[in-house]
């Protein structure tokens, strides 16, 4: 009898199996890796433009109590709210600028799910 060379049917429907199983793992760590670089590139998108915001407070956006909203044109929804800043009378006597608190925040849907970031400053305004 001759020996036989070559894989037997079994063995290489085994090595498909194994090879299917490998394909479907790295399929989804793929998948995972660019979901979570679009997520970190929008987190990326709303801190930028979060700072921005924090920026214009006092140039475009006036340094008086209230909130203002808006869309970018990146989609994002943002509001920029401001506080006045209350001060215990024993603090200060005469505090030489008025303190307000800054908040910008920006808003977005990532598939569905809604996602928030919010940066807080203090700001000084004129005396009132």
């Amino acid at each position: 009898m001759r020996a036989q060379r070559g894989f037997s049917l079994l063995e290489v429907l085994v090595a498909f199996a194994i090879l299917a199983i490998s394909l479907g793992v790295l399929m989804q760590i793929f998948s995972r890796s660019t979901l979570t670089a679009v997520t970190t590139s929008q987190y990326s998108q709303a801190a930028s433009l979060a700072e921005s915001l924090l920026q214009d407070v006092g140039i475009d956006i006036p340094l008086t109590e209230g909130a203002t909203s808006d869309r970018s044109e990146d989609g994002f929804d943002w509001e920029v709210t401001i506080v006045r800043v209350e001060f215990n009378e024993d603090a200060f006597l005469d505090p030489p600028a008025t303190p307000y608190r800054v908040n910008a925040t920006v808003l977005w849907n990532d598939a569905g799910r809604a996602r928030h970031l919010t940066l807080s400053t203090l700001r000084l305004g004129e005396k009132l």
